[in-house]
């Protein structure tokens, strides 16, 4: 194997200790069809399980097995930006360690962006995903998509062959909060993508992204990536003061023509609650903004490396 890499596979890896050895040789498998130049960095966001055991005697194994353990649970996309910043690739794949985005797919993304293009994502058809990951991840992409004015593909996940200009430009991104897919679309160059085959996971195992990391998750991608909802709020509150002056206009007319009644507290109350409600919700609407830039401007680090293995 020479100095230059060709080809780094990224895989973070959590809870996948019995899927280390299988990724690792099926990768190998894979891309030494490719070149003999490559390299496989797993990124153990500090697994619960015996995974960075199996990295460290892959590690042993091969010289050319990358490891890398942070000193906390930092979350999969900033497991993702770890791996890119320590790859030294001229092309950069990242994939899931689950095994259901497939090693041998990798060939098949990499002859497409020898075609021209610098970001190849892989389409998965027939997604192997149960019922209700694959409708919270259509109504996700469907809601980002409408607020952030952009084109989403629910089929498309983190699986894709970057060129080093594309990972360079994405590292040089300052978001806190990160989701890889909507960082590659949102740097430009030519992009493309490739339909593949989707894999039920090899272990057996439920994902580790629960329902609950998966909307917060959601709604930090939402707030990093667009405003759309603060000026939402205050075309709402544009449309309530319309329709309230046209209803003082219609009490005005009332009065005048002797029609106004004695109301009850009924009207009043649920017209309180509605307007205090209305309020709570755009002041915790820009209070959760305000959180978000507070976090970036800290300046603190995305992940922080414990220990690296064939640096």
């Amino acid at each position: 194997m020479s100095n230059q890499i060709q080809i780094s596979v990224v895989s973070p890896v959590y809870n996948a200790d019995k899927l280390v050895d299988s990724l690792v040789e099926r990768i190998t498998a894979s891309v030494s069809k490719i070149t003999p130049d490559f390299e496989i960095v797993l990124v153990d966001d500090f697994s619960p399980d015996n995974s960075w055991k199996k990295i460290e005697e892959n590690c042993k194994k091969f010289s050319y097995v990358k490891g890398i353990k942070l000193s906390k649970n930092f979350g999969q996309q900033h497991a993702i930006a770890a791996g890119m910043e320590n790859a030294k690739g001229n092309w950069i794949v990242i994939m899931d360690c689950d095994l259901q985005d497939r090693p041998e797919e990798i060939p098949n993304l990499y002859t497409k962006a020898l075609e021209g293009f610098d970001i190849v994502l892989a389409s998965r058809v027939q997604r192997r995903d149960d019922f209700f990951k694959k409708t919270f991840s259509k109504a996700f992409y469907s809601v980002l998509g409408y607020l952030t004015g952009t084109k989403q593909d629910d089929t498309v996940a983190n699986f894709a062959v970057l060129s080093r200009k594309v990972v360079n430009a994405i590292i040089s991104m300052g978001d806190y909060h990160r989701y890889f897919p909507t960082m590659v679309k949102w740097v430009g160059f030519k992009i493309t993508t490739l339909e593949i085959q989707h894999a039920d996971r090899e272990d057996g195992k439920k994902s580790s992204y629960s329902y609950k990391k998966r909307l917060d998750l959601a709604i930090n991608t939402i707030l990093s990536f667009s405003d759309k909802p603060l000026r939402l709020a205050v075309k709402l509150g544009l449309a309530i003061s319309f329709i309230s002056a046209l209803y003082s206009i219609y009490a005005v007319i009332l009065f005048f023509e002797g029609k106004v009644n004695v109301t009850g507290w009924t009207s009043l109350f649920i017209s309180i609650w509605f307007f205090s409600g209305l309020i709570i919700s755009v002041l915790g609407m820009i209070g959760l903004y305000l959180g978000k830039t507070f976090e970036t401007v800290k300046n603190r680090p995305i992940y922080i490396i414990e220990e690296k293995l064939n640096d």
